[in-house]
Parts: structure tokens; C-alpha cells; sequence
């Protein structure tokens, strides 16, 4: 079984090939005439659905098996602990986000 983060890597390797540069904005300007969405069609879609994985959203959400336990992770963590759980947990939602725009969407 290949890990969703091997298409990470695949999918961004082939954007900093065709952008010929590792720095987020010579990315973005490599985006002037055309949006790496048009041409990356399918690997944008790959993307996506990885993204999902990464950060467990719905159809992904099974690694915890939150209905055989108690209450899921909130029996693990409690106050500071549950709520900076959230936060990593948010920020990777964000993170992908600003990703998905910044190699597709010409930032």
C-alpha cells in the first residue's frame, strides 16, 4: 500500500520541474500565463484528495475509531492539552490550504 505522502512528494516535484525553482515565489511568478491547475489537471485532484488524508476529513476520518471508544481523543486530552490539539490540527487544515493555492492557483 503506497502512503499519501509519496504523491505529496510526486505531485510537488513535478510542479518545482516545471516552475524551475524551489523558492515559493519564483513558483508563483512561473504562474504569470498560465495557472498550474490547467495543465496539472488530475494532479491537482491527486493533491486534494491526499490533502484530505493528511488532515483525516471525512472521507478519511477512520484512523481514531472514535464510535468503538469512549469519546475518541477527548478522554486522552483535556484543556490546554485538547485545545492545542485543535490548533496543530487547524493549522495543518490551513496549511494545506495555502499550499493548494500558492502550487495551483498561482498563490
Amino acid at each position: 500500500m503506497i502512503s499519501y505522502e509519496i504523491s505529496f512528494g510526486l505531485i510537488v516535484l513535478s510542479i518545482l520541474v516545471l516552475a524551475g525553482s524551489f523558492n515559493l515565489v519564483g513558483i508563483v511568478k512561473a504562474q504569470e500565463s498560465v495557472f498550474f491547475f490547467f495543465p496539472f489537471f488530475p494532479l491537482f485532484f491527486m493533491f486534494f484528495f491526499s490533502s484530505l488524508a493528511e488532515t483525516n476529513r471525512t472521507p478519511f476520518d477512520f484512523p481514531e475509531a472514535e464510535g468503538e471508544l469512549v469519546a475518541g481523543f477527548f478522554v486522552e486530552y483535556s484543556a490546554i492539552g485538547f485545545a492545542l490539539f485543535y490548533i496543530a490540527e487547524t493549522s495543518n487544515i490551513i496549511l494545506m490550504c495555502f499550499l493548494n493555492a500558492i502550487l495551483f492557483f498561482g498563490g
